[in-house]
């Protein structure tokens, strides 16, 4: 098995004592829970009028990494990006301010932008799980501000210093219309190799392929769309040789494959998922496993233990239906010990 109960206690035992910085786009999750039964007609239209009862929101997107982060008690986390001064910002940063291990110091602000926001209305229905009916999407399309883009590599350089990982999260698919530009990237790859023993785990929606010298952790989609291949285990040994790192590909409920061109560990493992029963909501599922993948590596797990802590902690929130999920230690061990006995 690639988890034990000694390797699982050691990750859970170091994370208070680490520093993990996270460079990318933060969004607003943000749930409008509406009760059916209050449902009436408006006045002015006759269509439905839905009525929220509860308002509830998260931080999204690198957030939702930002948030498995500190459900995992890391000692300190580090959000690099840009957000709007609107609403939405405010709403944005009182929700990072509730998870006491985030200094919020290198978030900026840029007057020309808006914050991303992903607004889901949540029908809830007697007798019936919670339904999402369409979501509300705020999004920048246009390109970051060059002086935006200065401050936030200077603000990269500082984190840098202290950071015991870095896990990049380029969520918007629009190029250089996020944080995680051309320009970034670049920085990136500089920073990978004059410091070649520390961490630096990308996610990217579209451009995984255009990283270099950077550990990556894509799912098969974005494997393949990176290297043309459509047999996922000679993308994944592609791209681990494009990277010159491992690869960490997530396959869902066939769990990860890692590719690791270092020579170090096999060319190639199977990690198996944990298996679930019931319900699931896999909203978030592969936040919440470069979150576990990135805090294994950073408490000196092997490539083996650290994808298997990732599907460990996938394994828990993707039973947590109508929320972005998140896993404890306490939490972690409990489905642990599921698994072991």
């Amino acid at each position: 098995m690639s988890l034990t109960n000694s390797s699982l206690n050691g990750i859970l035992q170091q994370l208070p004592d680490l520093c993990i910085a996270v460079l990318g786009d933060l969004f607003l999750d943000r749930y409008l829970d509406i009760d059916a039964a209050l449902t009436e007609p408006s006045l002015e239209t006759g269509l439905d009028a839905y009525q929220v009862t509860r308002v509830r929101s998260y931080p999204g997107a690198a957030g939702t990494v930002i948030n498995n982060l500190a459900a995992l008690g890391v000692g300190r986390i580090v959000p690099l990006a840009v957000i709007g001064d609107d609403g939405e910002g405010y709403e944005l940063r009182q929700a990072l301010g509730r998870l006491a291990s985030v200094d919020a110091a290198s978030i900026g602000t840029d007057p020309a932008r808006r914050t991303p926001t992903y607004t889901k209305p949540m029908l809830c229905q007697t007798d019936a799980m919670p339904r999402e009916l369409n979501r509300l999407d705020i999004k920048n399309r246009m390109a970051l501000g060059a002086q935006s883009q200065r401050k936030l590599l200077i603000a990269l350089e500082d984190a840098w210093i202290e950071a015991d990982a870095l896990l990049v999260l380029d969520q918007v698919s629009e190029p250089d219309c996020g944080v995680v530009t051309a320009q970034v990237r670049e920085r990136l790859c500089e920073l990978a190799e004059q410091t070649p023993r520390k961490i630096i785990l990308a996610d990217s929606r579209e451009r995984i392929g255009l990283f270099q010298s950077v550990w990556s952790k894509p799912n098969a989609r974005e494997c393949r769309q990176a290297t043309g291949s459509n047999d996922v285990r000679e993308a994944a040994k592609a791209l681990a040789q494009t990277t010159r790192r491992p690869v960490f590909c997530t396959r869902g409920e066939d769990g990860i494959l890692i590719a690791d061109p270092t020579g170090l560990e096999p060319a190639l493992q199977e990690i198996a998922a944990f298996r679930v029963s019931g319900p699931i909501d896999p909203v978030g599922a592969g936040d919440s496993t470069s979150a576990g993948i990135a805090c294994a590596l950073a408490a000196g797990a092997s490539l083996r233990e650290a994808a298997a802590f990732g599907n460990l902690v996938a394994s828990i929130t993707i039973k947590q239906i109508g929320v972005t999920g998140s896993a404890t230690p306490q939490q972690v061990r409990q489905r642990w010990s599921e698994i072991d006995s």
